[in-house]
């Protein structure tokens, strides 16, 4: 086996969590995970408790102790591209591209869609597992396919668009696919000339006025959105942190109603047959927003953020932190919390 032993994670998770993979294993190719996958299942025989773990740019998840187990780090890279139509272009990501960097290049090529995505963390390949979303857009807009390898098989498959079973924060590998596939590659539709510029959610369109554009390009949008994006969220490189800590949650139109009647500023957004209601504005009107405890705290310009204010906060404390959050919500509102990042 070429695995590595005992390796540091702390530069693998964007919090910053010192913890380590009793085995360690980095690939660039679909052949080279399924030589790993062969060798573990070699391994595994002999050594049956032994877990598994696929890690691609740390960026949603929380290590609360070392992982006694193989961490598979992904770094397949490459992007591909195909004409659609007149107007669309087909473009594919290998699963370890940085997701920010994918979004440039398209942005360079002038391919739009993705542009309200800007300066998300993490990687291409975990795009689809999140649905990742922003900005009044999320990945299953443009959304073509993923190609995976089976676990149990070690072949490859395809899921389209119905088959990933979008949902807010949602797919099938969130669900019923978890630990049965690795995402590959990832292809989306993006357009070419005749392109939708979305400016109406969120701060963009303010951004924009300040920018001194009228009449805004997807590039604008790209810069408007990592502008505002840079204002509010602490960057992992010096602050760990995962981004949202948390989901938005969505409620019952009676229970809104209720709490509206206490709460008239209480922002929210349709969501089919419920209620969405911003958890960064739960969180802070229970008075969490700045405030630290030992060595984690909530963002003090985005409530939804937790973060490794000293960097050496471990991810129990991280945990622990959050915990609080969740019970005050909850006690406050009658809301619950759901954790929008994994937990290790």
């Amino acid at each position: 086996m070429d695995w590595l032993q005992n390796v540091s994670l702390k530069f693998h998770n964007t919090f910053g969590v010192e913890v380590s993979a009793r085995y360690f294993a980095e690939v660039y190719s679909e052949e080279e995970l399924i030589s790993v996958l062969r060798n573990y299942r070699r391994f595994q025989k002999n050594n049956p408790a032994i877990p598994l773990l696929f890690l691609g740019g740390g960026s949603n998840v929380l290590f609360l102790h070392d992982f006694t187990g193989l961490v598979i780090k992904l770094n397949i890279k490459g992007i591909k591209e195909g004409i659609i139509d007149d107007n669309h272009v087909l473009i594919s990501s290998g699963a370890g591209e940085n997701w920010h960097d994918f979004v440039m290049y398209c942005l360079e090529k002038n391919y739009g869609g993705l542009e309200n995505l800007s300066l998300i963390p993490g990687n291409v390949g975990t795009s689809p597992m999140q649905n990742i979303g922003a900005y009044g857009t999320e990945i299953k807009d443009h959304f073509v396919e993923c190609k995976v390898l089976n676990l149990e098989t070690l072949g490859t498959e395809y899921f389209n668009k119905e088959e990933c079973r979008f949902g807010y924060r949602e797919s099938v590998f969130k669900r019923e696919g978890k630990g049965k596939y690795v995402i590959l590659e990832v292809s989306f539709s993006l357009t070419t000339h005749q392109h939708l510029v979305k400016t109406g959610y969120g701060a963009i369109q303010q951004e924009l006025e300040k920018m001194n554009v009228e009449n805004p390009t997807i590039q604008d949008v790209s810069a408007a959105v990592i502008s505002i994006r840079k204002s509010k969220l602490p960057v992992p490189s010096i602050t760990g942190n995962a981004g949202s800590f948390f989901k938005n949650p969505t409620i019952p139109l009676t229970q809104f109603e209720n709490l509206q009647k206490e709460n008239p500023d209480m922002p929210s957004y349709p969501a089919g047959d419920l209620v969405k209601i911003p958890a960064g504005w739960l969180i802070e009107q229970c008075g969490w927003k700045g405030r630290q405890s030992g060595n984690v705290g909530c963002h003090e310009l985005q409530a939804l953020v937790i973060v490794n204010t000293t960097g050496n906060a471990s991810g129990q404390e991280i945990y622990d932190f959050s915990e609080q959050i969740i019970h005050s919500v909850q006690e406050k509102f009658g809301i619950v919390l759901e954790r929008e990042v994994n937990i290790i």
